[in-house]
């Protein structure tokens, strides 16, 4: 398509894409992307108990989850109690330098909770840390329910 100036001169037009608007949506996206990554760790719900010491977990673990209905995973994936212990040992890593970070919902007997743990002990791991999340502090100091 051509167009004519005041002059009377004879222009063609600009058949250039303004990239700008389409770099400023994936812009938008990657952070929305790097947000929502840490946030979706897993998708195993589980309630686990409240205690007043909590420390953060800023290192990438593997993590042994036990849920509601006692079903037992390793990091997301379902694994029977009794082939755990040979998962573990699997990673390749020395036994004796990893760290397992144990979650269980509060509502696990302790029975089933015991069982896990003397799995994870079996593979030669001993240095268990149990999630936890933090109690509501305000709760206590104000002396309300």
């Amino acid at each position: 398509m051509a167009f004519t100036n005041s002059g009377g001169q004879t222009r063609s037009s600009l058949a250039d894409i303004n990239i700008t608007p389409m770099v400023d949506v994936v812009l938008v996206l990657l952070v929305i992307f790097m947000i929502t990554a840490p946030v979706l760790q897993s998708g195993i719900e589980v309630a686990v108990p409240k205690t007043r010491t909590v420390k953060e977990i800023t290192e990438q673990r593997l993590v042994v989850t036990i849920d509601r209905d006692q079903q037992i995973f390793l990091g997301d994936q379902p694994v029977n109690v009794h082939e755990l212990a040979q998962k573990l040992h699997q990673g390749g890593a020395d036994p004796t330098h990893q760290v397992i970070y144990l979650r269980a919902d509060e509502r696990v007997p302790f029975g089933a909770f015991a069982t896990v743990m003397d799995a994870v002990k079996q593979a030669g791991i001993t240095n268990i840390s149990i999630v936890t999340q933090p109690l509501d502090t305000k709760r206590f100091a104000t002396g309300g329910n």
